[in-house]
C-alpha cells in the first residue's frame, strides 16, 4: 500500500514521507522559520480609502494595515449596476468599514504595509486557480511547442466553472485530462471552502495559510492511489482533517492518528534507516 507519513512531533521540522509499503521512494523535509505571509488569505475591513492614491487601507489583522490598489480590486466588490464606463473612481466602489477578502501580494517591508489583492490566486500540484478572475488563465510561459499545444486540446476538454480562470503550471506538462480535471476539482472546493469560512466570522482574521507544509502535502501528494495519511502529531492531524473536509470529504477516512509513544512512526515503517542513508555521503552498494 502506499502511504504519505507526516513526522510532525518535533519543533525544528516537519517531515513528509512517501512509502510503497516500507520503501521510501519521496521525502520533504520544512524546518519552520519566520512566518511566511505571501499567498495567504484574510479577511479584512478597510480603515481608509485614499483618492489621491486610488488605494485603501485594510485591516488584515497585522501590526500595519496593508495597501490595496484600485487595479486589485475584483469585479465583485463594484456596486450592483456599475457601468464600468470610463476611469472608475475607487470612492465608488469601496467605503470604509466594508470587509474584503484579500490576499498578500507582498509582505511588509520596513514602514511600509503588505500589498494586497482581492483577486486570489489558489496553487494546486498542476493548475493555479483564479477564482474571481475570468479574464487570467492560459498555459505557462516556461511550456512550449507541441507540449503546449496539447495542454491547451486537453484543458478544453475540462469544464472551468464561469467566472473562473486558470494556468497551466510546468508541472501539468504530461499529466492526463483526469489528473488535470482532479487538481481543478480540488482548489473549486478550496475556494468554496474560503468563502464559507469568510461568512462565518467579522474581519479582520487569517482565512487560509499557504505554507502549511502538511496541507501542501496534501495537495501535492494525495491522489486515489494512496491508502493511507499516517500523522504522529494530534494537532497536525486535526488540521489536516479539517482541510480534506473541505476540499475532498470521500477521504477523510484516510487520515489516520499515530498514537505509538514507543516505536515512532518512521521506525514503524522502516524508513528512518533508508533516510540516513540518503543523507549519507558514501553509500556501500551490494557486492
Amino acid at each position: 500500500m502506499k502511504r504519505i507519513l507526516i513526522n510532525a512531533t518535533q519543533e525544528e521540522e516537519v517531515r513528509v514521507a512517501m512509502v510503497d509499503g516500507q520503501q521510501l521512494y519521496n521525502l520533504d523535509i520544512e524546518t519552520p522559520g519566520k512566518e511566511q505571509k505571501k499567498a495567504n488569505i484574510y479577511k479584512g475591513k478597510i480603515t481608509r480609502v485614499e483618492p489621491s492614491l486610488e488605494a485603501a487601507f485594510v485591516d488584515y489583522g497585522a501590526e500595519r494595515h496593508g495597501f490595496l490598489p484600485m487595479k486589485e480590486i475584483a469585479r465583485s466588490y463594484f456596486p450592483a449596476g456599475y457601468t464600468f464606463k470610463g476611469r472608475p473612481s475607487i470612492k465608488e466602489v469601496l467605503k470604509e468599514g466594508q470587509e474584503v477578502v484579500i490576499q498578500i501580494e507582498k509582505e511588509e517591508r520596513g514602514q511600509k504595509g503588505a500589498a494586497l489583492t482581492t483577486f486570489i490566486s489558489l496553487a494546486g500540484s498542476y493548475l493555479v486557480l483564479m477564482p474571481n478572475n475570468p479574464r487570467a488563465g492560459g498555459i505557462s510561459r516556461q511550456i512550449e511547442g507541441e507540449e503546449r499545444t496539447e495542454l491547451k486540446d486537453t484543458m478544453r476538454n475540462i469544464h472551468l466553472p464561469k467566472g473562473m480562470g486558470v494556468i497551466v503550471r510546468t508541472a501539468g506538462v504530461g499529466k492526463s485530462e483526469e489528473e488535470l480535471a482532479w487538481d481543478l476539482q480540488v482548489l473549486v472546493k478550496l475556494w468554496e471552502a474560503i468563502q464559507e469560512v469568510a461568512s462565518e466570522r467579522p474581519a479582520p482574521f487569517l482565512i487560509h495559510q499557504e505554507s502549511d507544509v502538511i496541507i501542501r502535502a496534501i495537495r501535492d501528494h494525495l491522489r486515489p492511489h494512496i491508502g493511507e495519511i499516517v500523522i504522529d502529531e494530534k494537532e497536525a492531524y486535526e488540521r489536516a482533517v479539517q482541510h480534506l473536509k473541505h476540499v475532498r470529504p470521500d477521504f477523510v477516512n484516510k487520515i489516520k492518528l499515530y498514537e505509538d509513544k514507543v516505536v515512532p512512526l518512521f521506525n514503524r515503517f522502516q524508513i528512518e534507516g533508508q533516510i540516513e542513508s540518503a543523507f549519507q555521503r558514501e553509500v556501500r552498494l551490494p557486492s
